[in-house]
Formats: C-alpha cells, sequence, structure tokens
C-alpha cells in the first residue's frame, strides 16, 4: 500500500470520526439538551460541584466546546457567575481526557452492534428522545470504526520516508508542532478528535512519543479557540469565561512544553504502550491544570472583570441577548428563549401604545421621538427572532415544536406590524403639536376610551401567546367587536361635531379619523394572535359567509 493511498484512507478516517463526533454531540443535546442545561446549572452554588456539572455533561455530549457554549450563555444572562463558570470548564476539560481514555481501549466489536441498534432505534421511533439515542449510538459506532481504520492504515506509514522527515522536522521545532496541533484543532472544533489521531499515529511507531506529548499540548491550546470565537460577539461575561479558560490552558502549556523531553521515561512508568502515554498525559495535563486553578477561580474572577470592563449598557440597546445561540440545537429551550424575546418585543410595542396617550394630551417631542426610535428595536428584534427560528428549524423537530414556531412567528409578525402603526399614530400626535392644534373633549375621550381598550386587549395578547389559554383567546376576540364598535361610534361623533361646524373637529378631522381607523388596525392585529389558538382548539367556524340560493343549486 503506498503511502499516498494511505494518507488518503487516514484522511476519509478522520472525516468519519468528525462526523461521528458530531452525530453524538447533536444526538445527545437535541434529546436531552434542556436536562444537560439543567444539570449545568446545578454548578452555581460552589465550584466543587460547578466542576463535577462539566465533567458530568461533557462526558456525555463528548464536546468540551458545546459545554463551554452553555456555560457561557448563563453567564452572559447573569444566571451564573464567573467563577462558577470557570470550575464547570475545568471539569469539562477533564471530562474530554476521560472519553478518550475510553476511547483508546479497543472496542472495536462494539462499533457494529451499536450502528445496529442505533439505526433500529432512529428508525422504529419517532419520539425525539429515543430517536435521538439512536442517533449518538450510530456516532459512537460510526467513531470506533475511524479509530480503528486511522490505527491500522497509519501502520505502513512508518515505511514512508516523507512521513519520517516530516515528523522529525517537527520534533526538532516543538513550537511549529505546538501551533500546528492547535491549528489542527482548530479547523476540526474538536481537541478530542485531534488527540484520538495523535494516539493512533504514536500507537504504530509513525510518531515519536515526546512529538505527540507537544502536539497534545498543541491540541489542549487549540480547542480554546472555537468558544472564544464563538463567544466573540456575545456579552462581556460569556467572553470572560472563555477568555478565562484560555488563559488556564495557556498557563499550562508554558509550563509543561519545557519539561516534554524529561516526561516519557515518567510515563512509561504507568504504561508501556506509546497510545497509553499519550492519552494519560492528556489526562495528566488537564487533571493537573484542574487541581491548581479550581482554588484560583475567584481570583481569576476579579482579574477577567478588571480586564475585560463593561461597556455602557446604551451600547447594548436592544441586543437580543434572550437568543441564547447555544440552545439552538435544543429546540425546546430554543423555543423557550424565543418566547422571552418576542415577549419583550411586545414590551416595546407597549411602551409605544402607553406612550401615544400622553403624546395626545402632553406633546414632548424629545419624549415622543425616544418613542418612535422605539419602532426600530422592534423592526431589529423581529429580524434577530426570524433569523434564530429560521436556524432552530433547520433542526430535528416534532410536530409541535414546528407548530410553536409558527406561532411565535405570526406573533412577531403582528407586533412588528403594530409597531409600524404606533410610529405612524405618533407622527399623527406630532403634526398635531406643529399645527398648533386641538381635539375637541368629547374627540378626544373617544380616542382615550379606544386606546385604553387596545392597551389591555395587548397585555391579554401577551397571555394568550405565552399561556395558549383559549378562555383568554375567546375574550380578546369578544373584545374585537367592542373595539369596532367603539370606532365606528367615535367617528359618528365626530361627523356630528362637523354637522355642528365645531372649529377644533373641522381643524383635526383627518388626525383624528385616522388615529381611530389606526387604534381599530392595532386591535385587529392583536385579536389575530388568537385566532391560531382558537382554531387548534376547533372552537372557530370554517367561513363567515351564508350560502346563497345560487350556490346551493349549484351544489
Amino acid at each position: 500500500m503506498s503511502a499516498t493511498y494511505s494518507l488518503i484512507q487516514i484522511l476519509g478516517a478522520v472525516a468519519l470520526l468528525l462526523w461521528g463526533l458530531y452525530m453524538v454531540r447533536t444526538g445527545i443535546i437535541r434529546g436531552f439538551g434542556s436536562q444537560l442545561r439543567d444539570v449545568i446549572s446545578l454548578g452555581v452554588a460552589n465550584r466543587g460541584r460547578a466542576m463535577l456539572a462539566g465533567m458530568g455533561v461533557t462526558m456525555i455530549v463528548q464536546s468540551s466546546t458545546a459545554t463551554a457554549m452553555i456555560v457561557a450563555s448563563f453567564a452572559n444572562s447573569g444566571f451564573m457567575e464567573i467563577a462558577p463558570a470557570l470550575a464547570v470548564m475545568l471539569g469539562a476539560d477533564i471530562a474530554t481526557t476521560l472519553v478518550a481514555q475510553l476511547l483508546s481501549l479497543d472496542l472495536s466489536l462494539l462499533a457494529p452492534l451499536l450502528i445496529l441498534g442505533g439505526v433500529i432505534l432512529h428508525k422504529a421511533y419517532s419520539q425525539t428522545v429515543r430517536r435521538q439515542i439512536g442517533r449518538s449510538a450510530i456516532g459512537l459506532g460510526l467513531m470506533l470504526i475511524a479509530l480503528r481504520t486511522i490505527v491500522q492504515t497509519s501502520d505502513p506509514l512508518r515505511d514512508s520516508d516523507v512521513l519520517l522527515m516530516l515528523f522529525s522536522s517537527l520534533s526538532n521545532d516543538p513550537l511549529i508542532a505546538l501551533l500546528l496541533a492547535a491549528l489542527l484543532t482548530w479547523l476540526a472544533h474538536s481537541s478530542l478528535a485531534v488527540v484520538l489521531l495523535i494516539m493512533s499515529f504514536a500507537s504504530t511507531g509513525a510518531m515519536s512519543v515526546p512529538l505527540a506529548l507537544i502536539m497534545v499540548l498543541g491540541a489542549n491550546l487549540g480547542g480554546v479557540l472555537p468558544p472564544i470565537m464563538a463567544t466573540a460577539n456575545e456579552g462581556i461575561n460569556a467572553r470572560r469565561v472563555t477568555f478565562g479558560n484560555a488563559a488556564f490552558k495557556i498557563i499550562g502549556v508554558l509550563v509543561c512544553l519545557p519539561l516534554v523531553a524529561y516526561l516519557p521515561p515518567l510515563l512509561s512508568q504507568l504504561e508501556a504502550a506509546p497510545a497509553r502515554q499519550i492519552v494519560n498525559f492528556h489526562t495528566i495535563f488537564n487533571i493537573g491544570i484542574a487541581v491548581v486553578f479550581i482554588f484560583f477561580v475567584p481570583t481569576a474572577e476579579k482579574i477577567l472583570k478588571w480586564a475585560l470592563r463593561e461597556k455602557e449598557a446604551a451600547n447594548d440597546a436592544g441586543h437580543p441577548q434572550l437568543l441564547d445561540r447555544t440552545a439552538i440545537e435544543t429546540p425546546a429551550v430554543a423555543l423557550s428563549c424565543a418566547m422571552r424575546e418576542a415577549l419583550r418585543m411586545a414590551e416595546y410595542v407597549e411602551t409605544m401604545i402607553t406612550g401615544l396617550k400622553l403624546s395626545l394630551e402632553d406633546f414632548s417631542a424629545e419624549r415622543t421621538a425616544e418613542l418612535v426610535e422605539m419602532d426600530h428595536l422592534v423592526d431589529a428584534s423581529y429580524e434577530d427572532i426570524k433569523l434564530y427560528l429560521t436556524k432552530v428549524g433547520r433542526q430535528e423537530v416534532d410536530d409541535m415544536e414546528s407548530h410553536r414556531i409558527v406561532e411565535i412567528l405570526s406573533f412577531t409578525t403582528n407586533m412588528e406590524l403594530i409597531g409600524d402603526i404606533a410610529e405612524n399614530l405618533l407622527d399623527i400626535a406630532a403634526q398635531k403639536a406643529n399645527g398648533q392644534l386641538r381635539f375637541s373633549e368629547e374627540g378626544l375621550e373617544d380616542i382615550q376610551e379606544l386606546q385604553r381598550k387596545v392597551q389591555t386587549s395587548l397585555r391579554l395578547a401577551m397571555t394568550v401567546f405565552m399561556n395558549r389559554d383559549k378562555a383568554i383567546a375567546r375574550q380578546l376576540i369578544g373584545e374585537k367587536l367592542a373595539v369596532n364598535a367603539l370606532e365606528r361610534q367615535g367617528v359618528e361623533r365626530h361627523f356630528e361635531r362637523l354637522r355642528q361646524g365645531r372649529r377644533e373637529s373641522i381643524e383635526t378631522s383627518t388626525l383624528h379619523i385616522d388615529i381611530l381607523r389606526g387604534l381599530r388596525r392595532v386591535h385587529s392585529h392583536l385579536a389575530a394572535v388568537a385566532y391560531p389558538i382558537l382554531d387548534e382548539a376547533g372552537e372557530l367556524r370554517k367561513t363567515r359567509l351564508k350560502k346563497t340560493k345560487h350556490a346551493t343549486q349549484h351544489i
């Protein structure tokens, strides 16, 4: 077998290893994502429990990056302080080494059984959890096959002059070897996969143990890059967690790198096999970092808060921090995040509707401008929710989750349209003030009564959206008749004042009618929130049209 052919096979096996790892991670997160987040949340109490929580979750997910993203989102939302979050990350790093220990054993006979069982579970059950367990089993089986392929294929490479020359050059330049391993880990987004690859090369003698130890350090160093890049645009606390974990790893690498040449004899006393020496070093390195730095996480938190200072709150205004991107692969959690952001969007709209009453009574250009500016927050939030739900919809969602995605999109679309109408109504208030116009006392009372009705219905719509309460949904649609009646009566009374020649009514006629109709349109969009809930419950008629005699004859 030529070295080129062997290299192609190894590259394919590495791709299979990464795909299997991805299947395990996504299967576990989709099936048990909310429970795993609950386990991590238990680590808020103290550092020891936090580290154990990080170990437990990462052992299951087989990805410290996934754990890092969950922890970063907790820290960013203020649910977890920086110190326990760093402790969780120390535990996550230990867990990846324990997974490597397990996979370094000869488990090749399990591979076909795992794949067979996984396919049966995935095809036989429609329940999300069982399907995802099957998906994870298939991924684990593929990983074992990939590892066996790498070991078998890399054995002939010991005789490759080119590869021996490459590894010899790297042995003479440890810094390049360190950076190369870090780069490979960053590209693969998995330190576990790179460590297993290094272990496979070392097990066949294609790579010397000292070089393999250096590259293991590089893999640990490269493993901190994906979380840092993923949180680059997140809140300051998320970046503090990922940068703090990176600092621990950098210090550990700087301490261990000069000692690598003296470690092989010590490691060989534990186990003689090169592969076992590699994974043992990987484990000892991360346990050593955890044991040392677990006592310094409070100090690290203070340093990180000093080094990475908070920006002014105004810079983060309107930023959708509730849309946790780490939860996208867990649809149940992601939809909860989208609902909370949708409710915040509705609160912006409520502020605009409430502010309209004040603008009509006592106009303030500055206050009205702030309310108009709030429509930009509504629009931005709407776009963010749409993009977020699009990504969630690409996951494996069940029928209930798919239906909820449609409901959230429908609610936010209505809120966005209401925001546009509210902006127009505020512009009308500005026109009234700039023209020094006044509504008649009766006309202003009609507008205020309709505005109060709309404001009450907005709170009902938010409750219906959150709780899917059919009784409140019926109440909301019932209010639509009352609002239409109020708008009609307000217009009729306004026309009566026009016939009487009331000066205020004549001067503000167009503005008055536009406000009444605008408020009625707002309520129509609010009532639309209730229709999907009642339609699903079978409490809506198919059509409101009566059959004509002509139509009956054709039937």
